[in-house]
């Protein structure tokens, strides 16, 4: 039975496995330091070991879910297009769909692109995953993709894109089933990295916004029928519309306190 149990399980699950592993990756930093550093808006050196490591514990968080198949393919697979465009499209000032889409009209496929497409995909195949007919199976992806692109256009701070998803995620964890499982390890992911985050000694760059986003999506899925996907994918599709004025919005918001020591 999925209960309360679960949802605790879940998130224990991905706050201690998302420790572990950023504590490993700041304290090893594979390929040498500088790999895994970047200079975040106020001009500090920031380890970006927290978008791995938030990508691998929401993966493992779903673990308590019937629906971790899925819930681990589309984080995964997010996380991994989002570490593709960290690394590559580092340096690159493009931001946004129509930038992207039109180097791709002009011959040059960006990491942007990539990451695009491969989340687009990444997403609908979770879809099918978690629903049976067509229609339901494409609002499904649509949802997954388009919450991992919009926990990432709120990534303009440190903190805004994980206290987004523990604002947009708490909820969830009301709910039975593996829509509040799957709640549960999105926030438990961001839980663990926020204070870190929010202290500015590490980002989670687009792997770990992008897989954030997607643990969330996944949990949306679970949790709704057709009209409340159909609802969701809309305001996914506004938001990735007008994705500049979300990320402004996002920027002017109110800076998420905590201690910085």
């Amino acid at each position: 039975m999925i209960g309360k149990f679960s949802r605790a399980a879940a998130f224990g699950l991905a706050a201690g496995i998302t420790r572990a592993v950023y504590g490993e990756l700041r304290r090893r930093s594979p390929g040498g330091a500088s790999r895994w550093e970047r200079t975040n808006h106020a001009g500090r050196t920031v380890h970006l070991g927290a978008g791995p490591a938030v990508a691998v514990g929401a993966a493992v968080g779903a673990l308590p879910a019937p629906a971790r198949g899925a819930a681990a393919l589309a984080v995964l697979a997010a996380g991994a297009c989002g570490a593709y465009d960290d690394v590559a499209g580092a340096g690159d000032p493009r931001r946004g769909f129509r930038a992207h889409l039109s180097a791709l009209r002009d011959g040059e496929v960006t990491s942007g692109a990539v990451k695009l497409f491969g989340i687009s995909a990444a997403g609908l195949a979770a879809g099918a995953l978690l629903k049976e007919r067509p229609l339901d199976r494409l609002l499904a992806g649509v949802v997954i993709a388009g919450t991992a692109h919009f926990v990432n256009l709120v990534d303009v701070r440190p903190g805004r894109a994980t206290a987004a998803v523990l604002a947009l995620g708490a909820p969830g964890l009301l709910r039975k089933g593996p829509a509040g499982v799957l709640s549960a390890a999105s926030v438990g992911a961001a839980a663990a990295v926020l204070p870190d985050d929010v202290a500015e000694r590490t980002m989670v760059g687009d792997a770990g916004a992008h897989a954030l986003g997607a643990a969330l999506g996944a949990a949306i899925v679970a949790g709704n029928g057709r009209a409340g996907l159909a609802a969701h994918a809309a305001g996914l599709v506004v938001a990735a519309v007008y994705g500049d004025k979300v990320s402004e919005l996002a920027r002017q918001a109110v800076r998420v306190p905590t201690a910085v020591g």
